[in-house]
């Protein structure tokens, strides 16, 4: 895959993403630790306006490795 040899971009739509986001209500209940968490459904709500505002967005992938599914996360900016 291609690579920009720069970051500069990058870096300033992620400050720029930080700066707008903001914590993820704990949504879930994991009945064998009987601990909270925020679902997945959730995460994404909360972040997918603020990605898009900033330019940014994620994709996964699995592939394998070394015979292995592996999950591949990329993040891209225009």
């Amino acid at each position: 895959m291609n690579k920009s040899e720069s970051i500069k971009n990058l870096v300033g739509a992620l400050t720029s993403l930080q700066g707008k986001m903001v914590a993820v209500k704990k949504d879930a209940t994991n009945p064998f630790y009987k601990s909270k968490y925020a679902s997945l459904d959730t995460i994404w709500e909360a972040i997918r306006k603020p990605l898009s505002e900033n330019g940014l967005s994620i994709t996964q992938t699995m592939n394998l490795v070394n015979d292995k599914s592996v999950l591949e996360t990329t993040l891209y900016h225009t």
